[in-house]
């Protein structure tokens, strides 16, 4: 039986007592494939009131089966994913990101690439909620990143109806499917936090949503330059094996906080590091079209003020703003990474958690990330 119409069923049917919950909400469909917590009213409820008391508002509608989300629903599935309440408002804010006309969630939930939405939190509600942004930061064992990051997934599952094989076209998919949260490490990055450089003040929290590949690792244990550690990111970026490389795009460095102390020991800021990853990251155009040995290909995917000669060189994304950096991870350990994007079929999307615009956004936003 369709996913779709076995939760058709289930939403009408009423709960046989004495079941086993969790076997009963797999069974009908409503779990990404882990256990989910029975929302029960008592948690509904809590969730709601932290969501403004309203039941039946809508938040967003949700491709590619265009399910309206309701605050109810996102209430439910936040208490199945394992959020505390307190979570509630940075998945909302997530959500009504994604659903921007620029994020393209359509094409990003149907798509044959393995692109998953990144979400990276700025702001004081990291701390609030208990988010890590320190070691094993993209990895396991914090509940605010995982259950955050499930969230969404649990949404884009059971209200965008993205179930793999039938909405969900992705050929491998990636373990980012699964939940793919993080939050900047403000305390530890010797930059101005993301936000705050694209125009939110320091006090405001932020949601920056982008769709991207599993982090591809960065290494460089000598390098006591920004040149160095720089030519290590750059030579991660220039591989023609990626959407960035032969569709342009937007794109996310996250810099490990020693190697951004080592760059920003030498008074390099953040748009001297995008400018230096723009310029010297790349390809030659001959290489992403395999020297024409398949036939003459043009590539209408990339700006048509590229040059396309053989010898030409393309670079990794359009605009030195195009690159979105960020800092994270734990304080020892010369790591960094790379994180493509799908291409220029999608845009990031930052917005505020209160949902207010940013202060100076018209000064400072100018790399089409900032739609608030």
């Amino acid at each position: 039986m369709a996913p779709i119409v076995k939760k058709q069923i289930a939403l009408q049917s009423t709960v046989p007592s004495n079941i086993d919950l969790v076997e009963w909400y797999y069974e009908q469909g409503f779990s990404d494939g882990l256990p989910v917590v029975p929302p029960t009213p008592g948690k509904i409820d809590a969730m709601l009131e932290e969501l403004g008391g309203v039941t039946g508002s809508a938040v967003c509608r949700v491709p590619p089966r265009w399910g309206t989300l309701t605050t109810e629903v996102l209430a439910i599935n936040l208490v199945m994913a394992g959020c505390k309440p307190e979570y509630a408002r940075v998945v909302r804010a997530a959500l009504v990101a994604l659903t921007d006309n620029a994020f393209n969630l359509n094409g990003v939930q149907a798509t044959t690439h393995m692109a998953s939405p990144l979400l990276v939190v700025n702001g004081p509600v990291r701390g609030e909620i208990g988010m890590n942004s320190g070691y094993n930061t993209f990895g396991s064992g914090n509940r605010a990143n995982a259950t955050i990051g499930r969230a969404v997934r649990m949404v884009l599952l059971n209200v965008g109806g993205a179930w793999p094989g039938d909405l969900d076209k992705s050929t491998l998919g990636s373990p980012a499917k699964y939940a793919y949260c993080i939050a900047e490490n403000e305390e530890e990055s010797p930059f101005v936090p993301y936000h705050v450089d694209k125009g939110y003040d320091a006090s405001e929290s932020t949601v920056f949503v982008m769709a991207a590949e599993p982090p591809h690792s960065v290494t460089n244990h000598v390098a006591d330059d920004p040149e160095g550690v720089l030519e290590s990111v750059s030579s991660a970026m220039s591989t023609f094996a990626n959407n960035n490389a032969v569709s342009g795009g937007h794109c996310a460095i996250v810099l490990g906080p020693e190697h951004a102390k080592t760059i920003s020991s030498k008074g390099w800021s953040r748009s001297d590091i995008r400018n230096f990853l723009w310029m010297h990251s790349g390809n030659r155009f001959g290489d992403i079209a395999f020297n024409h040995r398949y036939g003459k290909i043009y590539n209408r995917n990339l700006p048509k003020w590229y040059k396309r000669g053989i010898e030409d060189r393309i670079p990794i994304v359009s605009s030195p703003d195009h690159i979105h950096l960020f800092v994270a991870g734990g304080e020892a350990g010369r790591f960094s990474a790379f994180i493509p994007g799908w291409g220029h079929m999608t845009n990031p999307v930052l917005r505020s958690v209160s949902g207010l615009p940013a202060t100076t956004t018209a000064t400072l936003c100018n790399d089409e990330a900032c739609q608030y």
